[in-house]
């Protein structure tokens, strides 16, 4: 202990106090950065949410004593990446988030036994809008939705009975399709016992009108139907031709366009064939008939009149006998009927363009250099496109493939794709950004903060020498000394003092050498002399 007290003293209080500084910044540094380095790394656990589920989520963290940050004015949740999983699935078995709107679960609550049937009725209206704004949200580019039903209540004694009406408005990030409008109709008309898909009416967050849910005729659904089966006729083809040229000249390497010319015309044709060689006897029909008739004399006689008087007269008279027959036969000829009914949508001619890039390969200096591509290549593709769409010449189809450079040139065919080994995420790389810094942080604070100081402690200090010079008076005084107001007629007084002082002291310095010299050759004599100078001063 006191070989420690001995060495706090010699420290003195300046270094002492440094050291004290050095080891709080120290202390202080290391401890952020071993905060920083072992923080749980903080992940989204659910973003934009209403108050209400941010609320809710939020006491049940607290209940789960779980760490958690808001961010976005509470609309966004970050808890520790670990824990994203098992929270989810543990708030998703308390029915969070509910995307603000209220699902089944409010038949869950046990205060509902004295409820009228008009608040039942109601409870299960808004569980169905609940469940179906859920639902549409889940759909890829639906942020969110509202839907507002209406069901008319049957009526006793009522003949007629108005249809259900729905009304939906979508948050969508983009735009949404035909098909996509027409599915969230369908959706929503399907879980509603009596709603048609032409009474739901679709808009989006900025007031366009998606779908009108008006009642629309039988034309206007043909023309709509029309309508999309263009559209997917020339995706389809796009999709077919782009996959084949990925494979030959590389991803994005081409662009194509279908222009399908569409028949809008609805056709029915019926034809009815007869066949003469074709007979069938159906039925015959025989008729024979056979007459006979005598001619006697003109005069008339009783005998003529008599019933058998006119027997012996006969051989005079003339006789007539005829026959007839007929017959009629009834041919069955074979007849073929072909109704043949051509819909609309048939398409009479298609209009492929296809435009390809060239070649990029590095030159001598490692520069990319731009190739067109040879005809026979071209004439190969042209080939494969016309195999695709399913070309006929008759029909007028046309097929073009053009070679042409891009604005923008290939950035990742030229690159040697990696093995995947060092793949890191954008949350990753922030990371590592992060503890970077703090390590240069921590190297600069140890090379010109704390290295210093440890040296200024553990260097001991040294007195340099003072120089003594003569001041304006004439004494000599520290170097240290001399005041920092002086003139510059005091420093040429004072140079003029020290010259002379300088001389003076080099006469003294000879005389003192001689002295020496002398006391070298007559010792003895110098201390006789010596000693009679003690025995005077005694």
């Amino acid at each position: 202990m006191n070989g420690l007290i001995e060495f706090i003293r010699t420290l003195g209080p300046t270094r002492i106090a440094a050291m004290g500084a050095v080891a709080a910044i120290l202390v202080g540094v290391f401890a952020f950065i071993i905060f920083r380095v072992t923080a749980p790394q903080m992940t989204q656990l659910y973003s934009d949410l209403t108050l209400e589920d941010s609320g809710a989520i939020v006491n049940q963290l607290e209940s789960l004593g779980v760490q958690y940050e808001l961010k976005r004015d509470g609309s966004t949740i970050l808890v520790p990446g670990e824990q994203v999983a098992r929270l989810r699935m543990r708030l998703a078995e308390d029915g969070l988030p509910t995307g603000g709107s209220i699902g089944y679960e409010i038949f869950d609550r046990t205060d509902t036994l004295g409820a009228t049937s008009f608040v039942q009725n109601i409870n299960k209206l808004r569980a169905i809008e609940g469940e179906l704004s859920r639902t549409i949200a889940s759909i890829d580019r639906i942020n969110a939705a509202r839907v507002h039903l209406v069901i008319p209540e049957r009526q006793l004694f009522q003949r007629d009975r108005r249809p259900p009406s729905a009304s939906i408005v979508l948050n969508v990030r983009g735009s949404l399709g035909t098909g996509e409008i027409r599915a969230v109709q369908h959706l929503v008309a399907t879980a509603v016992d009596g709603l048609s898909p032409e009474r739901v009416s679709i808009v989006d967050e900025t007031g366009r009108l998606l779908a009108s849910g008006a009642d629309s005729d039988e034309d206007g659904v043909v023309s709509t139907s029309l309508q999309e089966r263009v559209v997917a006729v020339e995706s389809r083809l796009r999709n077919q031709i782009e996959e084949i040229l990925n494979s030959v000249v590389g991803p994005g390497r081409a662009r194509v366009r279908v222009a399908a010319d569409v028949d809008f015309n609805r056709t029915t044709e019926t034809i009815e064939t007869f066949d003469p060689e074709g007979q069938v006897v159906r039925s015959t029909q025989t008729k024979e008939e056979a007459t006979s008739s005598v001619s006697g004399q003109d005069e008339v006689t009783v005998g003529n009149q008599l019933p058998n008087g006119g027997e012996g007269n006969g051989e005079n008279g003339d006789r007539d006998d005829s026959s007839l027959t007929e017959e009629i036969v009834n041919y069955e000829i074979s007849k073929s009927t072909r109704t043949e009914i051509v819909e609309a949508g048939r398409i009479k001619r298609l209009s492929v363009a296809v435009l390809v890039d060239g070649l990029y390969e590095p030159n001598e200096d490692g520069d990319v250099t731009y190739s067109p591509r040879a005809q026979e290549t071209l004439d190969r593709i042209a080939v494969l496109v016309r195999s695709a769409v399913g070309f006929d010449e008759t029909r007028g189809d046309v097929v073009e493939v053009v070679n042409l450079q891009f604005a923008m040139a290939p950035q990742g065919d030229l690159m040697a794709e990696g093995d995947g080994l060092f793949e890191f995420t954008r949350q990753d790389i922030m990371r590592f950004a992060e503890l970077g810094v703090l390590l240069l942080i921590s190297l600069l604070l140890l090379l010109f903060v704390v290295r210093p100081l440890l040296r200024r402690i553990v260097t001991p200090e040294e007195k340099t020498p003072q120089e003594l010079v003569i001041g304006p008076d004439g004494m000599l005084v520290a170097e240290t000394e001399v005041p920092a107001d002086a003139t510059d007629e005091d420093d040429e007084f004072r140079i003029e003092w020290l010259e002379e002082a300088k001389a003076e002291g080099a006469l003294q310095a000879s005389s003192i050498q001689k002295v020496g010299e002398m006391i070298e050759e007559y010792p003895t004599e110098a201390v006789t002399i010596v000693r009679g100078w003690l025995d005077e001063a005694a």
